[in-house]
């Protein structure tokens, strides 16, 4: 079990676009599994590889904590070739510790990516899956849910922010 530091707001790291996984070796399953281990303790739905410090098209989705039948995802390489309809909806992020915003996402979306044997897939997600897919999705192209904010509610909010940024 090793639990790795969250990257937090105003770190560059989140502001990267991520790296495509050019191949599924033990050094990308560790961090996969460093990645379950740390959601886990931090009591989180989702997280990117960006969010761990690490430039890799790689997240992960665990709604286990909100959903008993839910399975955990990984997403490797993982683009979103489809959104339909509209929702806005709360989020937070462990990136923005105690923040949390209604942003608006697709109501569903389809998604290619490899799974860790490196088999391709195709998912339809829908509800609280898609929100947290599009999330994490956004971390690996450096795109944060304050990004859809407007310019009065990030006003609101800017010692809020000022507070958790570090550096």
């Amino acid at each position: 079990m090793a639990i790795r530091q969250i990257v937090r707001y105003g770190n560059p790291v989140l502001r990267n676009e991520s790296k495509p996984v050019e191949k599924i070796d033990d050094k990308v399953k560790q961090l996969v599994q460093d990645m379950f281990d740390t959601l886990r303790d931090a009591k989180g739905l989702g997280l990117s590889a960006p969010q761990v410090g690490v430039n890799l098209r790689v997240f992960i989705v665990d709604l286990t904590q909100v959903d008993f039948d839910a399975e955990p995802l990984v997403m490797i390489n993982p683009e979103i070739i489809e959104k339909k309809g509209e929702v806005i909806g709360e989020e937070g992020c462990l990136s923005f510790p105690g923040l949390y915003f209604d942003v608006p996402r697709g109501e569903q979306v389809v998604v290619e990516y490899q799974d860790l044997e490196g088999n391709r897939k195709r998912i339809r997600a829908y509800g609280l899956t898609a929100r947290a897919v599009q999330h994490e999705n956004d971390h690996l192209d450096g795109v944060l849910f304050i990004d859809y904010l407007s310019a009065a509610q990030r006003d609101l909010f800017a010692g809020k922010l000022k507070k958790i940024k570090v550096g």
